[in-house]
């Protein structure tokens, strides 16, 4: 949580945190300010001190809204910086850079970088920063920044933030589910009312439309995969594709707030009609694993440890799994689950990345989401909810929806 964020910089020896870039879909900052409409700012935080806001004058009143600490870029003359430093852009931004963070008291140490912008122009100007601070220490985090660590456990609001788009995406998935069945059937395809085909775009436009009146938008896609695309696992399906009976639908949804705040992570694996008996086995093999590891899961337990279970259920089925093969390409492919958040994927995590910090301790928000792939056979299964555990270490489901396989449609 945000109250971690001193002890983990210090730890990891931090005298400070630089944020870039806007305010929206860029989860650091997003992380700190709440988000709102903040096109390009500096985050500026001192170990053991507020962190500053520093935003163009255009949107000073936006910025103020965080309720942080702000400074209006306008104080730092930016002709006059340009003019010193010959013309130079990326020389002259990098000593704005200098003047914010001296102001801050930071003027040595260490300092991680944050945020999204341009790759190319932000080495250059940090680039130019170091030379002109040879005291400061840039420092590039990967898989255990501070800031992952802090947001790998949430606060009351940040769940209810989840729990919010946990029940925009059930309700989403209740409505394709009413959309699709809702169609005639001729030739074992499901056809619109001038006998077209429904295809996997007519769902995924439909799908976009429902997210958006309802204040969510699905930056990442959605994967609404038939027959042999459901036996891939991120396939995100073609949008020519009819809906026919008896094949597979991976239907996997992962919504966010509009702007780029909280996701949500949700799978259903559905077969229009019937599931032929192949499909069925291999659905119940799958809702077996998922039934028993939910059955399991323990607060403060490693999280890789599910993995493992995942792997040994599917083993003992005579499934491949990525344990004794990581290349395979059929049957156990992936990792079981996730952290959820500001990124669809953060920590925790319980793949081949999997360390000590991994365990899901209260406020950890995580995916659990076995599933089994034969792309040769024309189908693939996985089932997914997003889980929370609570400060009292009891394990929820962020948002029920019913398991079923089979969904009923109009064949006469």
């Amino acid at each position: 949580m945000k109250n971690d964020l001193d002890r983990l910089m210090l730890e990891r020896d931090l005298d400070a945190i630089l944020i870039s870039g806007p305010a929206q879909h860029n989860p650091a900052m997003v992380y700190m300010t709440g988000g709102g409409h903040v096109s390009s700012a500096d985050l500026i935080k001192k170990r053991g001190e507020a962190p500053i806001l520093f935003c163009n004058p255009m949107e000073r009143d936006e910025a103020a809204k965080s309720g942080l600490t702000t400074k209006n870029l306008a104080e730092y003359n930016f002709l006059d910086l340009l003019k010193d430093a010959d013309g130079d852009y990326q020389l002259a931004t990098a000593r704005r850079y200098q003047l914010m963070l001296s102001e801050c008291g930071v003027v040595s140490g260490n300092i991680a970088l944050y945020g999204r912008s341009e790759i190319g122009s932000s080495y250059a100007i940090f680039t130019a920063l170091q030379r002109e601070m040879p005291s400061l220490t840039l420092v590039g985090e990967v898989n255990n920044s501070v800031l992952m660590l802090a947001r790998m456990t949430k606060d009351q609001v940040e769940i209810e933030h989840i729990r919010k788009m946990g029940q925009i995406t059930t309700q989403v998935v209740g409505l394709v589910a009413d959309y699709i069945t809702s169609h005639a059937v001729r030739n074992d395809t499901v056809v619109k009312p001038d006998g077209q085909p429904l295809t996997v775009g007519d769902v995924k436009s439909r799908i976009n439309l429902w997210l958006s009146e309802r204040g969510a938008e699905n930056p990442e896609d959605t994967i609404f995969a038939i027959g042999s695309d459901a036996g891939v696992p991120h396939s995100s399906g073609n949008p020519r594709d009819p809906l026919k009976l008896g094949q597979t639908i991976v239907f996997d949804i992962y919504p966010c707030e509009a702007g780029g705040g909280y996701y949500y992570d949700f799978t259903r694996t559905w077969c229009l009609g019937y599931a032929p008996d192949e499909v069925l086995a291999l659905y119940e093999t799958v809702f077996s694993a998922y039934d028993h590891i939910t059955g399991q899961l323990k607060a403060g337990a490693p999280f890789k440890n599910y993995q493992d279970m995942a792997c040994e259920l599917f083993s003992a089925q005579g499934h491949p799994t990525i344990r004794e093969n990581p290349n395979t390409q059929a049957g156990y492919v992936h990792s079981l689950g996730h952290g959820i958040g500001l990124n669809v994927h953060e920590r925790p995590w319980n793949g081949a990345s999997s360390d000590e910090f991994d365990c899901l301790v209260p406020g950890t928000v995580f995916t659990i989401e076995p599933g089994l792939y034969y792309p040769e056979k024309g189908m693939g299964v996985r089932l997914e909810d997003s889980f929370w555990v609570q400060p009292d270490g009891k394990i929820q489901v962020l948002a029920n929806y019913p398991l079923d396989l089979v969904l009923p449609v109009k064949t006469g």
